[in-house]
């Protein structure tokens, strides 16, 4: 069966499960602390970074986007009948959504509003790329049934769910269809097939205590109207 090496409150990780959880393919989880790197990890990460397959045949694979790949390659596409260039629209897409992981690590992490905002400025860009993009007449990105973008995306958008239900603060205002594909990410079950069942504990315990956003309710939306201001 398939291992994945993870870190409970990775988003590069949650993007291969849900890869995996699509596609209904079993695997195991062994989870690690990043703080305390066991030799046997780094041994099979070059790069010391989660997420690592190992496969059926006991192959380590690491970087997310080369797992990706080799999931589809290995388990077949999760869409039929996609053009090369719907295929290269869909990576670039997901690409999009998967390199700001990042910056929306960074700003859920800021100690004080000004840091927040500033940090947020380039993910809430991409956000509105992504809202100009969406037609807003089918559920997910391109159609009512998931694709790998949606896949790229749900992080994030699982991420902002979270904090805007314990804080108050919403990443996605003022962008209504991308507050719509947010929903339909979150009621698709899908989701908490990707994640530990102590996720939420997690992630609070570590986005939600000694933050910006640990101010819960009384923070405060300047703007709704797609400045950097409204976003959190």
């Amino acid at each position: 069966m398939i291992k994945i090496i993870s870190f409970k409150i990775c988003p590069f990780v949650q993007r291969v499960t849900a890869a995996l959880a699509a596609k209904n393919i079993a695997y195991e989880i062994e989870y690690i602390s990043l703080s305390d790197k066991p030799q046997w990890f780094l041994d099979i990460s070059p790069n010391g970074q989660v997420p690592v397959m190992v496969t059926e045949n006991g192959t380590s694979l690491f970087e997310s986007d080369a797992i990706i790949e080799y999931i589809e390659d290995e388990y077949g596409p999760l869409e039929q009948h996609v053009t090369n260039e719907q295929r290269a629209l869909d990576r670039a897409w997901s690409y999009l959504g998967s390199k700001h992981y990042l910056a929306q690590c960074g700003a859920m992490s800021s100690k004080d509003k000004a840091t927040l905002e500033a940090r947020f400025e380039k993910l809430y860009k991409a956000f509105q790329k992504a809202e100009n993009q969406l037609t807003g007449s089918t559920q997910f990105f391109k159609s009512d049934a998931l694709s790998n973008v949606d896949l790229a995306w749900l992080p994030l958008l699982h991420r902002a769910d979270i904090i805007k239900q314990n804080s108050g603060y919403d990443m996605l205002c003022g962008l209504p269809k991308m507050q719509a594909w947010q929903q339909a990410i979150m009621t698709s079950s899908l989701v908490e097939k990707t994640v530990s069942s102590d996720f939420v504990e997690k992630f609070s315990g570590f986005y939600l205590t000694n933050t910006y956003l640990a101010e819960g309710k009384d923070i405060v939306q300047t703007s709704c109207s797609g400045s950097a201001n409204c976003c959190g």
